[in-house]
């Protein structure tokens, strides 16, 4: 029964828009960031339950202790032993998806409008529509707006979610592990057409990355 609940409960966890089966270092290290609270979640928990049987199991015990100290170690000094370090973890996890330092590198631009996205590459003309070409093992800067309202650009196996603003570029850095296909969606509520507004990155390996840019068709906004 435990197997079977187990196996249940991550079912999920390798599916196409999982954060839990990263393909890149954001993604791993939001993923492991994960597992972290969980696991903290878990002891805080199993904790809980314990104090709870005892209680239960030993009416009154416990009551030698004032309430002024159950709320100073349970209500303040628990937290803060448990949530001071979650957070500086938390905080050090999210510093690695920032492109903050390291050489510039590609730069492709995401534009997104109701309800689709555009794509444009560096020395290629116009836009390819709903398909991201990447190449695998290299850091890509994703420089993310908007044509009309807030939506927000997010491969969950690849990197974090960051907002596509209006008359705004926020950058986003992406590294891929391995070729293959990823799926990508606007988390961000757009209206009613924001369930569709879906759009697939396909990884190249290195040595593929511009062939594959010069059979991109941008008349037709279509890969080929």
């Amino acid at each position: 029964m435990v197997r079977a609940g187990a196996a249940l409960a991550l079912s999920g966890c390798d599916q196409p828009l999982s954060t839990l089966d990263p393909a890149g270092p954001a993604a791993s290290s939001i993923a492991t960031l994960w597992w972290v609270m969980l696991a903290v979640a878990a002891v805080l928990f199993a904790l809980v339950m314990v104090l709870w049987v005892l209680v239960i199991k030993r009416p009154g015990w416990g009551s030698n202790v004032s309430p002024t100290r159950w709320i100073a170690l349970g209500g303040l000094a628990l937290p803060a032993i448990v949530l001071l370090p979650l957070i500086a973890y938390a905080l050090i996890a999210g510093e690695r998806l920032l492109p903050l330092s390291g050489r510039t590198p590609m730069q492709i631009d995401a534009v997104a409008r109701q309800w689709s996205w555009s794509f444009r590459y560096p020395d290629h003309d116009g836009l390819v529509t709903n398909v991201l070409h990447l190449p695998a093992g290299t850091p890509v800067d994703i420089n993310v707006t908007s044509d009309d309202v807030i939506h927000a650009f997010w491969v969950p196996r690849l990197a974090g979610k960051i907002d596509a603003l209006p008359g705004h570029v926020n950058r986003l850095r992406i590294r891929a592990d391995t070729p293959g296909r990823y799926e990508g969606l606007c988390n961000e509520f757009c209206g009613l057409g924001h369930a569709k507004m879906r759009f697939t990155v396909i990884v190249h390996a290195p040595q593929d990355y511009a062939t594959a840019l010069t059979q991109l068709d941008t008349t037709t906004k279509a890969p080929r």
